[in-house]
């Protein structure tokens, strides 16, 4: 039978998922399949599983379930392998892998922080600060009918949201990235403009989470700073 796959632990993880029912519409029960120097967490499915609002939550459960005991490699949702011996080869082949990333994981947690900025709030502030942009604008406003006054604005305006975003972008990995043993940037999407994953280790919790509040009260009203964690470190998995 299939097996969904959560995460990967050192063989002297306790790996307590007593208690705990997999994805799927018929849950099985999570165990421990042992191989070895490391372990996979699974549970027997017998369907594709789809990103159900439960399923998400049970694969999310037996994530936190594992961090309680020591670190973790934790599975994307939806990693299924056919059977048992297929996990089991896979753990024996990559064993040396795995537990250098166990290892290097070990004591930290993944924090995920993303930003955002009010547009129309934006907007204004360019236009009151940038001279040419003012120029451009009270042209317009005027009557002026050069048809290519609308199009110099909008690149003007346009250029200078990309270059104030990207320098507070910038200032905040900057201000962030040194609590953190590793990070990840990655395009933001949506309105976003900052996706930052950050592996913090224990001892700096506190400090990341103190210079992250600091953060929020310091930036620009207009700024939405949020903030993710502590997470499994699905984002520092090799």
């Amino acid at each position: 039978m299939a097996l969904y796959v959560y995460a990967i632990v050192a063989e002297n993880h306790p790996a307590s998922v007593e208690g705990l029912s997999g994805v799927g519409s018929e849950p099985a029960p999570v165990r421990v399949l042992s191989s070895g120097r490391v372990r996979a967490v699974v549970s027997a499915v017998s369907e594709e599983i789809r990103p159900k609002r439960r399923d998400l939550l049970i694969h999310q459960e037996v994530q936190e379930r594992l961090m309680k005991g020591g670190p973790v490699l934790p599975l994307q949702f939806g990693y299924t392998a056919p059977d048992e011996s297929t996990v089991e080869e896979v753990l024996r082949r990559d064993a040396d892998s795995y537990l250098a990333d166990l290892e290097r994981l070990e004591g930290c947690v993944e924090y995920h922080v993303r930003a955002s900025q009010e547009e129309e709030k934006l907007l204004r502030r360019i236009l009151r600060e940038t001279p040419e942009a003012q120029e451009l604008n009270e042209r317009i406003r005027s009557g002026e009918e050069d048809p290519q006054l609308p199009l110099a604005l909008g690149q003007l305006v346009a250029a200078q949201v990309s270059e104030r975003q990207e320098a507070l972008a910038s200032g905040l990995i900057e201000a962030l990235v040194p609590f953190a043993r590793e990070h990840r940037v990655r395009q933001p999407s949506g309105d976003d403009l900052l996706n930052l994953s950050l592996l913090v280790p224990d001892d700096r919790k506190q400090d990341f989470l103190t210079a992250q509040a600091n953060l929020a009260q310091e930036i620009e009203d207009d700024v939405e700073l949020r903030i993710s964690g502590p997470l499994p470190p699905y984002s520092f998995v090799q």
